[in-house]
């Protein structure tokens, strides 16, 4: 029963406008269970004809008729499937992958095939038991003799079931007894009902066949029957052959990857090094700005705005700008400043607002405070409102009637080893205000200490309760009204919205308030700390351009030295497209590890800051390297690893499998 047929088959190379003729009107039958030796010296055609026969080379004239269906298509896609499903290839030089062991070298052939990975290796075992190499199984080729390479090939070529064995030379790099195994597998296999094509320069292994085609200067010369050809066998194959599935090829990739460990390992230090410097700034600017924020709203609650007085007339000056005046009318308690109840309302009644204190903020002259021998200048009186946070305070609580609250440095300065023992001590205050006809008033009381919070040159100020201050002088006949005020607001989402509506809050046209919150001093710090940490990210991430071309050299390094490999999975019936997902798949292998390690080495390194700087920032951490930046470093891994195995994994995927085969 003829399987394939060849009618006029005509090839020839041309070198400029000058044509070689190859083969020249090639006419041959083959039938199943026949075992045909094509046989002729060098330069013959013998490999060119094999060639076209294994739907290697698609670039000829005539008809190949395969099962009595014309291959008229001779697309690529086509010819692939022929490969994987009809034919078997065994070579000369053996063409194992290095890497691989026996059994994986058998595999190759069965990932094309749907058969489950474990049904893979019992059929791979199989086979390798049928030409006697079992117990080798997990042996690398090169532990291997030059039979048991060629058994292994034949193994491997039987894998998918073929109807057609196409043998290149398969016995010209044996001694004589393994040349004589190899063509009794061989013949072993023709009497299974399978067509057997071996091409060579031997009249020995010629003479094992049953059919002798000579061939000579691209023609047939003499085309000989020895003997019958075997009883083909019809059997029905229980598989398919498919393409490369993804989880296939991420296995072999996974194969070369750890094949290639050392490389890779040099690689993925220097991608984790350009990550762990994008992740570890990242995580600075977050602790950074998570810090300030903490000591700010330490110092003041976030969601309770202060609000003073607008004293400019021009409407058109915005908030930042009109508040310089408010501040300087302030301090000395002016009657330009005072906040009527009127006004107080007005604010209360707006959505979102819970309640309005009270507050003065004055600095009076000759502002001093005595214990004892200890005397120390101050330099305002302010008071405590629910700007104010618990937090703040180091020892003791906030102030109550006739209390205040002192600053750590004065603390310090009456005992310096038992300061938190003030609390609860006597202290006598004295300054001068000006009344409103400028005229200085004398005031001295004495006040009891309920806490202490932490004081420096800006903030050393002596905190009272709002009546404390307030009673003090209206007795005294001062302006008594609170020159400002500070809202609470429900949730901190709505405070730049409350904040807003009071800054638009007016009587008879003109403006009433001037409003300062938290929000106001973070936003510029958050602005450039984020600025920062950026351009120092970017500058971390120039190392990233670097380890981008190191895996382009690689890459390419890679396909040159797999373009055996390369040229033998085309042969096995892999697509472009396969080949070409290979280099990319491992690429993205070793992108994702080295985003892991780079991950590792942040957090280790996020680790070791955090508790090397915890004492000096009231155990706070510095480093905080966050689920974003972790998610980001992976996916930048990826890109990398993607874009860098484009140009390389396309080259590999253009290489011509004939040209690609015989690279060594």
């Amino acid at each position: 029963m003829t399987i394939l047929t060849l009618n006029n088959i005509r090839k020839s190379y041309f070198l400029g406008k000058e044509e070689f003729p190859v083969l020249k009107g090639i006419d041959l039958s083959f039938d199943k269970g026949d075992f045909v030796s094509i046989l002729g010296e060098s330069g013959g055609g013998k490999s060119t004809l094999m060639n076209i026969i294994g739907g290697l080379d698609r670039k000829y004239d005539g008809e190949v008729i395969v099962n009595g269906v014309k291959q008229a298509d001779k697309k690529e896609k086509s010819m692939d499937e022929y490969r994987r499903d009809t034919v078997g290839f065994i070579f000369q030089s053996f063409n194992l992958v290095s890497y691989l062991s026996v059994l994986d070298n058998v595999l190759i052939s069965l990932k094309m095939t749907n058969l489950s990975h474990k049904a893979q290796i019992q059929k791979a075992e199989a086979l390798l038991k049928q030409v006697g190499l079992f117990e080798h199984k997990k042996k690398n080729p090169n532990q291997l003799s030059g039979g048991q390479k060629q058994r292994v090939a034949i193994a491997r070529a039987l894998a998918n079931d073929p109807d057609i064995i196409i043998a290149d030379e398969p016995t010209g790099a044996l001694d004589s007894q393994n040349t004589q195994d190899v063509l009794t597998i061989l013949s072993d296999i023709a009497k299974s009902g399978k067509t057997v094509i071996v091409v060579t320069h031997s009249q020995e292994v010629a003479d094992h066949g049953t059919r002798i085609v000579h061939l000579a200067d691209g023609q047939v010369t003499s085309d000989e029957r020895i003997k019958p050809a075997y009883p083909a066998v019809e059997k029905a194959r229980d598989f398919k052959t498919k393409t490369l599935s993804f989880s296939a090829k991420t296995r072999m990739a996974s194969q070369h990857f750890l094949h290639n460990w050392k490389q890779n390992l040099m690689i993925m230090i220097g991608v984790a090094i350009g990550l762990f410097s994008v992740m570890f700034f990242l995580g600075l600017g977050n602790g950074a700005k998570g810090y300030m924020n903490k000591m700010v709203t330490d110092l003041a609650n976030p969601n309770v705005p202060l609000v003073m007085k607008r004293v400019t007339e021009d409407n058109n000056k915005k908030n930042d700008e009109a508040m310089g005046e408010s501040q300087q009318s302030m301090i000395v308690n002016s009657e330009k400043t005072a906040i009527t109840d009127t006004l107080v309302d007005k604010v209360a009644k707006l959505d979102h607002v819970k309640k309005v204190e009270k507050g003065f903020n004055v600095m009076p002259a000759n502002l001093e405070v005595t214990i004892g021998t200890t005397k120390e200048p101050f330099r305002q009186i302010q008071t405590w409102t629910d700007m104010n946070t618990d937090s703040s305070l180091l020892t003791g609580e906030k102030p109550g009637q006739n209390e205040v609250v002192v600053t750590d440095t004065f603390a310090k300065k009456w005992d310096k080893s038992n300061w938190k023992k003030l609390v609860g001590k006597t202290i006598h205050i004295s300054y001068k205000m000006a009344d409103a006809a400028g005229k200085e008033v004398d005031i001295a009381q004495d006040l009891k200490v309920s806490g202490v919070i932490k004081g420096n040159a800006a903030t050393n100020a002596l905190t009272m309760n709002f009546k404390t201050v307030s009673q003090t002088f209206k007795d005294k006949g001062l302006v008594s009204e609170p020159n400002y005020i500070v809202p609470t607001i429900d949730d901190s989402h709505n405070v730049d919205s409350v904040v807003k509506k009071i800054q638009s809050l007016k009587t008879n046209g003109k403006k009433d308030f001037v409003t300062f919150s938290v929000g106001t001093v973070l936003e510029p710090i958050n602005t450039i700390t984020s600025i920062v940490t950026i351009v120092l990210a970017m500058i971390a991430g120039i190392s990233l351009l670097v380890s981008l071309m190191m895996i382009i050299a690689t890459t390419y390094m890679s396909v040159a030295e797999r373009t055996k490999e390369i040229g033998i999975l085309r042969a096995l019936g892999a697509r472009k497209r396969d080949i070409r997902s290979l280099f990319v798949v491992e690429t993205i292998i070793l992108g994702l590890a080295s985003a892991v390690l780079g991950i590792i080495v942040a957090f280790i390194g996020q680790v070791i800051v955090n508790s090397a700087v915890s004492n000096l920032l009231d155990k706070y951490s510095i480093i905080q390297v966050s689920a974003g930046a972790v998610i980001g470093s992976i996916i930048i891994a990826i890109i990398i690893a993607l874009f860098a195995s484009l140009m390389p994994a396309g080259k590999a995927a253009s290489l011509n499998p004939i040209e690609a085969l015989s690279n060594d």
